[in-house]
């Protein structure tokens, strides 16, 4: 079984990527918030900086378009060919309103002869391998059948399948008969995403179906980063890729987590211009890891409230200092 790290826009960056794995149990894949290509120039500064093999030395990432037009992707994929990067991924996922307005993520997924042409233009021109990330469907879980055909006409490294309809966003509980069903009807490798929040979680996924060869774990794992870990059975304690499992679990997490989070600021830090834009980020950052501590509650609204990077270090540093870190296996997102 593999793990892979799910794309998540404005978190998931180099910078956290290369601190995720250089303190928690590596992922086996990382795949990039999504790039889109443009025609005068294939990438924003901001995108071109999160893809720079400098910055993901030692990772297997794993970029991830957001196009429907065949000519962008190609363009693209071959820049991302140029920097080394042997595999790249359609996102057929993204439900956000501005972007299946344009018929591009799920909103592809609504016009399968398009699509069907889509792919045909992109694997007859390219020798990398290409992988997608999708949805079951705009509205209906049905449309996967037809969805799946297509699919399954073209030589795809992997299908993830996130198994919600656009319409769902990231509510509702997945749509596991229809994924069974793909399983079964997939001529690829399958891997599942979604809703994995837990060891149990995802033996139970493990015990239902046999055939998954890898999962994604996305804000399950952004909220605790020792999910993968945890679904292997290694222990809680463990000192990420290089050390042994921890003396005192409860310790070892926390000293993991301010040394990640260290990491993670410093990082933006660096890179960026002002203490308001660190500040941004780092408040995006605990809107999801707060949940990995004991009544975070009051400690985020003093984080939420610093206007400088001296108050938010008091607020953090008494959020360590007196919570501590647990795992409940729910969360709220």
């Amino acid at each position: 079984m593999k793990f892979y790290l799910a794309p998540l826009e404005g978190i998931t960056t180099y910078i956290y990527r290369n601190a995720y794995h250089h303190t928690f149990l590596p992922m086996d894949k990382y795949f990039t918030p999504f790039l889109v290509p443009r025609q005068k120039r294939s990438f924003s500064s901001r995108e071109r900086n999160d893809i720079l093999p400098e910055h993901n030395q030692g990772l297997f990432v794993v970029p991830q378009l957001l196009t429907n037009k065949a000519k962008d992707f190609i363009q693209a994929a071959q820049v991302l060919a140029e920097y080394g990067y042997e595999e790249v991924n359609l996102n057929l996922g993204c439900p956000s309103g501005t972007v299946t307005a344009k018929g591009k993520g799920a909103g592809f997924l609504a016009r399968p002869a398009e699509l069907d042409q889509f792919l045909e233009e992109i694997f007859s021109s390219l020798t990398q391998r290409i992988s997608i990330k999708a949805r079951i469907g705009m509205e209906d879980p049905q449309e996967f059948g037809a969805l799946l055909k297509i699919f399954n006409q073209y030589p795809l490294e992997e299908l993830i399948i996130h198994p919600r309809v656009r319409e769902d966003f990231y509510k509702n509980p997945p749509n596991l008969q229809v994924f069974g069903e793909a399983l079964r009807e997939s001529a690829h490798l399958v891997c599942y995403n979604g809703n994995l929040f837990s060891r149990q979680d995802f033996e139970n996924l493990q015990q239902r179906f046999q055939g998954i060869t890898a999962v994604m774990l996305g804000r399950g794992a952004i909220a605790n980063p020792w999910l993968h870990q945890e679904c292997i059975g290694l222990p809680s304690g463990w000192a990420g890729q290089d050390g042994e499992p921890g003396q005192g679990a409860a310790k070892e997490k926390k000293r993991q987590f301010q040394e990640f989070h260290a990491l993670v600021c410093q990082g933006y830090q660096e890179i960026l211009s002002g203490e308001r834009d660190v500040l941004y980020k780092m408040k995006e950052f605990w809107s999801y890891m707060a949940q990995s501590f004991s009544n975070y509650g009051p400690y985020v609204k003093q984080i939420k409230k610093a206007n400088s990077l001296q108050g938010y270090g008091r607020a953090v540093d008494a959020l360590f200092g007196e919570q501590e870190v647990i795992n409940h296996g729910r969360f709220s997102f």
